[in-house]
């Protein structure tokens, strides 16, 4: 056992004396010590449950053999640090996340882990911390959240953020958006639509590193906590037959992701957390493999943000292997790579079956012969920019119009509420990447401000921040390289026409060459927003958002380079 280099031989007798302190008999002293990393606070509405799933997962690992240990990963609530300096705080969780988890299993030579995240940056920021570690792992999550229902509708978050764009418009009265402020997020668990903490979690699933229905079973119920049991039954499983998360999380397992991502419709976010845990089992994940995939992925699912349905309805209707069955029947999915549950991908989607063809498209009735997620290219993002496809309308797919520029998100928020933004404008917000923001905010509050005062099939949104997968409509976002290093976003000028074509995968500034070297040669770096702190050290370290904002020493970026 790992943990013998902690427990056994006269060297660890201070250690064990230790142990003693922590009131463990000399029955679990001879057992394989088992970390279950808990997220849950008292803040995140999609952890506040979590303390229960830890404790069926405790009671799962010792039935099953181990001695169960909690410590604690942070987690940010993304809709509670939206609009404001908090969001350049999330994102960076995921490191801290990832290096803290490797600090204390590391540390402390636990033998296994089970892994009990929820949301955005929490799920990635521990899959990055599996990968790193490398010890028997099963993921949990805590559920999502079950839809809102106002005037016999279902809801979500980007409902509400929605209802604020259209108060703002004089569409919706004060007492109206207090209703949905009320009725809108009625439980515990990760926000109830297709947006990044269940997109993750849905995507974990698919990796291979959680149980059936880990990304769809709703928070609040029981199922929940007997799929937490298992969880800490099957890490004990995967012990005796010594299964590693780099054993599973392979090459082909992100790319079995990607794949699935596209008929989810999942959010922009994939994006950058795919070729981060792609990075940590030293996979080079290019976000153009999205192009090809999408090419060949069409999409099943158009859940809200994209359309009328929720979690809990794909969960009903067959969950995350329901499509992942629909993919494999077509030849789209690599079947042979291993799981946590000891069996391969083919294996376990066996039996899948798609209850409800209405929630799960099946592959001969696509929404879409494409999938969700596009890359677009072009002397404005050179090296990529990401729209989640499958929330645009039909009219917006192509569009051109001139450019109105913001320096932060806060600026134009303020030019969309005060009517300043008008049919045919495309948003340009810059110097909101990972590096320039620092923190590569997302865009939630503007995006929402445009589809609440009726702009959504009009106005187009570009930034090299990014988007919450609660936005929807043109909303373009990782543009790279990023202002703050002198990309070409950072080049562009008020009134500029921009051109946009997702169907060709093109997003182009039209100006002529030759003004743009003037420009460029006339750039001027602007001041670091922040100067010290955390921040200050993530904005020296992080790189580009098309690389997954990974973070870098400068000479393992110059050796990438070159």
């Amino acid at each position: 056992m790992k943990s013998d280099q902690v427990k056994k031989g006269m060297q660890q007798a201070p250690h064990r004396s230790l142990f003693n302190a922590l009131g463990f008999t000399e029955e679990e002293m001879g057992k394989p010590m088992v970390g279950i990393v808990s997220s849950y606070n008292e803040i995140v509405p999609g952890h506040m449950n979590l303390d229960k799933i830890v404790n069926a997962v405790k009671l799962g690992v010792a039935e099953a053999g181990g001695v169960p240990v909690v410590f604690p990963a942070i987690a940010v609530c993304d809709g509670i640090a939206m609009g404001h300096v908090g969001m350049k705080y999330s994102l960076v969780t995921r490191d801290l996340i990832a290096d803290s988890t490797e600090c204390m299993a590391l540390a402390h030579q636990f033998d296994a882990l089970v892994m009990v995240p929820n949301c955005d940056k929490n799920v990635p920021g521990l899959l990055m911390a599996a990968a790193r570690i490398n010890v028997p792992t099963v993921f949990v999550s805590g559920g999502p959240m079950l839809a809102g229902h106002v005037h016999g509708k279902k809801t979500s978050l980007s409902s509400m953020f929605e209802a604020v764009g259209a108060y703002a418009a004089g569409a919706m009265s004060e007492d109206e958006v207090r209703e949905y402020e009320e009725k809108t997020c009625p439980t515990c668990g990760s926000c109830s639509g297709m947006y990044t903490a269940n997109s993750m979690n849905c995507l974990t699933e698919v990796l291979g590193m959680g149980l059936r229905g880990n990304g769809t079973i709703p928070a609040v119920y029981s199922e929940r906590i007997k799929l937490a049991k298992h969880a800490g039954m099957a890490v004990m499983e995967m012990y005796k037959k010594n299964i590693r998360p780099r054993d599973i999380m392979t090459k082909e397992a992100v790319l079995n992701a990607l794949t699935v991502d596209m008929a989810l419709g999942c959010s922009t976010n994939s994006m950058l957390h795919l070729p981060a845990i792609a990075h940590e089992i030293g996979f080079d994940f290019d976000i153009a493999y999205a192009n090809p995939i999408s090419e060949k992925t069409p999409n099943l699912c158009h859940l809200a943000p994209a359309g009328p349905t929720y979690m809990e309805d794909l969960n009903e209707a067959g969950g995350v292997y329901a499509v992942m069955k629909e993919l494999a029947d077509i030849g789209l999915l690599h079947t042979e790579c291993m799981t946590v549950t000891g069996k391969t991908v083919g294996e376990n989607i066996a039996d899948a079956v798609n209850k409800n063809p209405e929630v799960i498209r099946p592959v001969e009735n696509p929404y879409s012969k494409t999938g969700g997620l596009a890359v677009l290219k072009g002397n404005l993002a050179p090296d990529g920019s990401v729209v989640k496809r499958s929330a645009v309308c039909e009219e917006m797919m192509i569009h051109e119009g001139p450019a109105r520029v913001f320096d932060c998100e806060e600026d134009a928020i303020e030019a969309i509420k005060s009517g300043k933004i008008v049919a045919g404008d495309v948003v340009v917000i810059r110097y909101e990447g990972p590096k320039g923001g620092p923190g590569m905010r997302e865009m939630l509050n503007p995006t929402s401000a445009i589809a609440g005062m009726g702009l959504g099939s009009s106005v187009a949104l570009i930034t090299d921040g990014r988007f919450s997968g609660a936005s929807r409509g043109a909303s373009i976002g990782h543009v790279s390289p990023e202002a703050a290093v002198g990309g070409p976003i950072a080049l562009v000028k008020e009134g500029d026409t921009i051109r946009i074509n997702i169907p060709e995968l093109k997003l182009e500034l039209d100006v002529p060459e030759e003004e743009l070297q003037r420009r460029r040669a006339a750039f001027q770096p602007r001041e670091p927003k922040v100067t010290a702190g955390y921040l200050k050290r993530y904005a020296s370290l992080v790189t580009s958002g098309n690389r997954g904002a990974i973070l870098q020493l400068p000479e393992e970026k110059e050796r990438d380079l070159t």
